[in-house]
């Protein structure tokens, strides 16, 4: 069946947080797109271009929950791995329940991410 395209689009409002994130994914050879918000990934983003997004779970406006429902809706096979600042197990359920790869609770360990990407453009991932 093949990988998934290598390109993993990082969805963060914090510019420093994204800015970080999309160095340590370049430094692993991966290629990035940065969204400040869900509307601008909404707008912007081609889906099928992407390999996996990581999602920041509380966004301005729309939160990285919305966006995920959204995605499903539209039959998105897009996998999704949450990151967040909260320390909430409600949360972390509800994430899993909408179909995310991996939850990680910042500040999350390099490793921890670059294992679930790589996870997610090996297309094992599935909705």
């Amino acid at each position: 069946m093949g990988t998934r395209p290598r390109t993993v689009a990082v969805v963060e409002d914090n510019p420093s947080m994204r800015t970080s994130v999309e160095r340590l994914l370049n430094a692993c050879g991966l290629r990035t797109e940065g969204y400040s918000s869900a509307e601008a990934f909404l707008s912007h983003a081609t889906p099928a271009k992407l390999g996996c997004v990581v999602l920041d779970m509380h966004l301005v406006d729309m939160s990285g929950m919305e966006l995920r429902r959204r995605l499903r809706t539209a039959h998105s096979r897009l996998p999704v791995i949450f990151i967040t600042a909260i320390d909430d197990d409600a949360l972390e359920l509800e994430a899993r329940r909408v179909g995310c790869l991996a939850y990680l609770q910042k500040p999350f360990a390099a490793a921890s991410l670059i294992a679930a990407v790589k996870e997610a453009l090996a297309g094992d991932a599935m909705d």
